[in-house]
């Protein structure tokens, strides 16, 4: 029975998508990280709490599935705000929300970490 738990599992981290835009964010590599995890003997693996397991595997394939948003349809596709899919997506990029954590900073904190960075580079030389 854990072969066929494992092989549902890795058949939904193949299915799963990964945004490249979401580094070390990203919930497909976190699952896929965390089934090689769990499932280190692979089918040969030992399952503590089989009901356990298959919930999890129910939960994430309704999400997979958009099981809720199909369920519930929106009359809209933007929240209370106004902003659409495509601007989360874009906002919660990575790179984006380093750079706004580099707007945050103040005028004194950029230039000490810029003489510091400095500093290390020719400490290292």
């Amino acid at each position: 029975m854990a072969a066929t738990r494992y092989r549902r599992f890795l058949k939904l981290c193949e299915e799963w998508p990964v945004e490249e835009t979401k580094r070390q964010r990203d919930l497909g590599i976190f699952l896929r990280q965390r089934v090689a995890q769990v499932f280190r003997e692979g089918e040969n693996t030992q399952i503590a709490d089989p009901e356990t397991c298959d919930q999890m595997y129910e939960s994430l394939l309704r999400i997979h599935t958009n099981y809720y948003k199909n369920k519930y349809p929106r009359l809209k596709e933007t929240s209370f705000t106004g902003v659409t899919v495509q601007d989360c997506k874009m906002i919660l990029a990575t790179d984006i929300l380093k750079q706004m954590e580099d707007m945050k900073k103040g005028t004194w904190k950029k230039l000490r970490e810029r003489f510091s960075a400095k500093k290390s580079e020719e400490d290292l030389k």
